[in-house]
């Protein structure tokens, strides 16, 4: 896979997903989009990807969308609108309905549709230096990346409301007090950090992880008895993975249990 905004490799059965046009501020354009589509659905298909590793190069996470491509041809502005949001948001909803949970690692400022990609994300972890800026108001636009969605379940309809249209800047101290990070690490900590808690969730009961967070991302639609019936069609899923069997059995005999993803 050719990348000119990522890099992106498998170790350890983690997908590594880089940002990595610092130069830039890592923004989110057309290329960035189509290569975050393809990553995602690598990370998706590929079984060997066990857990999903998000972070940045450079002096920002992101600067969000690149306003220079806004500028050249305002007749032709909706049509590229609709274009590189579907490559974007067909990325985050592959790594957000797959399997393998998905670590972030912020040690900057992320602003506009990165700010979705932090609460789309199983484990924001930020350092001291994060911050979130919600950006899209200040240039009259509303917001994408699944901001919409995975915002007011982190922290609240009415304080991702007041973020958005207040268009509002948040230090990691804010994140970690309004549900937005998972954990604030000491900067030169994080990447080591970030990379220990992915390496060990890629090590857990893959299928198990996707089921759960399925069942989360529809539990605020879903009426008491629906949601019920689907945990307990989960469960039964569950039951016919060798993974599943294999862990029951382990722990049965008081032995630890050893998952491969089957």
């Amino acid at each position: 896979m050719k990348l000119e905004s990522f890099l992106f490799e498998i170790r350890n059965n983690v997908g590594h997903i880089t940002l990595n046009q610092p130069e830039r501020g890592n923004p989110f354009d057309a290329r960035f989009c189509r290569e975050f589509k393809e990553i995602a659905n690598e990370c998706d298909e590929n079984p060997e990807v066990r857990a999903v590793l998000i972070d940045s190069n450079g002096p920002y996470f992101s600067v969000g969308g690149d306003l220079k491509t806004f500028l050249g041809d305002r007749d032709g502005l909706p049509r590229f609108i609709k274009s590189a949001t579907s490559d974007l948001h067909s990325g985050v909803s592959r790594l957000a309905r797959g399997d393998a949970p998905v670590i972030l690692a912020c040690d900057a400022l992320a602003a506009g549709g990165a700010v979705a990609i932090v609460a789309a994300a199983d484990y924001a972890l930020l350092s001291e230096k994060a911050s979130v800026y919600a950006a899209f108001s200040g240039i009259g636009f509303s917001c994408d990346s699944g901001s919409s969605y995975f915002m007011p379940r982190r922290v609240g309809q009415r304080k991702a409301f007041d973020f958005y249209l207040r268009n509002q800047k948040w230090s990691a101290e804010q994140c970690l007090e309004y549900g937005l990070a998972s954990e604030i690490i000491p900067s030169e900590q994080l990447t080591e950090k970030a990379l220990a808690l992915a390496e060990e969730l890629a090590q857990g009961p893959t299928y198990t992880y996707g089921q759960i967070k399925n069942l989360f991302h529809s539990s605020q639609e879903n009426t008491l008895e629906a949601q019920l019936e689907q945990e307990a069609r989960a469960l039964a899923d569950c039951t016919r993975r060798d993974d599943t069997w294999n862990a029951v059995n382990s722990v049965a005999k008081k032995q630890k249990p050893v998952f491969n993803y089957k």
